[in-house]
């Protein structure tokens, strides 16, 4: 057995194939669209290979997958998570120790990212710590009397289900529910919605088709000053500052570490989320809890999936 940690980042966008010594020194990393289970797993083999090719006289130790839930991560299966269609009741433990002949560990990415924050990032030092993901869906990873809470069931976490409002979009098989106000695929929708009406000529974002008006485009067109696009950008952070007021109000953390669209657009959706924030949680319980973007930066999805590889050799 080797002593290099492989991981696997599963998203509703993007596959990443990592390659580390530690969560926080990595050797190289693939990245690709994420397909059907086959084809993906297939391209992540082959990636794999690729990386691996270049430590001749090492191999790894173990394989650690993050994806984002609902999944069983005590019997190695993803379920059926939402922003993964086709994705049922697959084995990938199972799938990818066969195929590498080491340990394997599944774990949901907000756990996950969770873990690399509190081990390595801003929740550091921390009892009660919370990361959010902040990307395709919103979940939560929670760190309470400093050890990860999974739930009865593996399900606790999932701040992307809870209804933040009667009405509204749909997302995560619910109208309302806070994933469709405050995610990627929300935002996404939100422009959608945006550029049918006429208060949003003038948008640089007008003349995009349906396809063009995704989460990242409108991310840089808020970034560059476009008066519409703040506006969305703004109503997803109300949205998200909503549902990290549930957490609070719930856990009392100390810290929420937030990642994915956080990390690129900064203040711009951070602080509408500390307003709205200051607005809906328990005034004792807001003082207490800072929000930031996620300290391991973008580097969190490879240092998470790395972390559950730690865990497959029971660190």
């Amino acid at each position: 057995m080797g002593s290099l940690l492989l991981g696997l980042d599963i998203g509703g966008t993007k596959t990443a194939v990592v390659l580390g010594r530690s969560p926080t020194d990595v050797l190289g990393r693939e990245e690709f669209a994420t397909a059907g289970p086959e084809a993906t797993l297939q391209r992540a083999a082959a990636a794999a290979g690729r990386l691996l090719a270049r430590f001749p006289g090492d191999g790894p130790a173990a394989a650690g997958i993050a994806c984002g839930g609902p999944l069983d991560a005590h019997g190695g299966a993803i379920l059926n998570p939402p922003n993964l269609p086709g994705w049922r009741d697959v084995p990938i433990v199972e799938l990818v120790s066969r195929e590498l002949g080491v340990p394997a560990r599944l774990e949901n990415d907000a756990n996950a990212g969770a873990l690399a924050e509190h081990r390595h990032g801003a929740g550091r030092g921390t009892r009660d710590f919370a990361f959010v993901t902040f990307g395709t869906g919103l979940g939560a990873g929670l760190i309470i009397g400093g050890r990860l809470h999974r739930g009865a069931s593996g399900m606790a976490g999932e701040i992307g289900h809870v209804r933040l409002s009667p009405d509204g979009p749909v997302a995560y098989g619910k109208r309302g529910s806070a994933e469709a106000f405050a995610s990627g695929a929300g935002l996404a929708l939100a422009a959608r919605r945006c550029m049918n009406a006429a208060a949003c000529a003038g948008s640089v974002l007008a003349g995009a088709g349906p396809e063009g008006l995704t989460a990242r485009a409108v991310g840089q067109a808020a970034l560059a000053g476009d008066r519409v696009a703040r506006e969305l950008v703004e109503d997803c952070g109300r949205g998200l500052g909503r549902a990290l007021a549930v957490i609070i109000d719930l856990i009392n953390p100390e810290c929420i570490a937030v990642g994915g669209l956080a990390l690129r657009l900064g203040d711009l959706v951070l602080e509408p989320a500390r307003r709205e924030i200051l607005a809906e949680a328990l005034p004792q319980a807001a003082a207490a809890c800072r929000v930031v973007p996620a300290a391991l930066g973008e580097a969190i999805a490879d240092a998470q999936a790395l972390v559950v590889a730690e865990m497959a050799l029971g660190k």
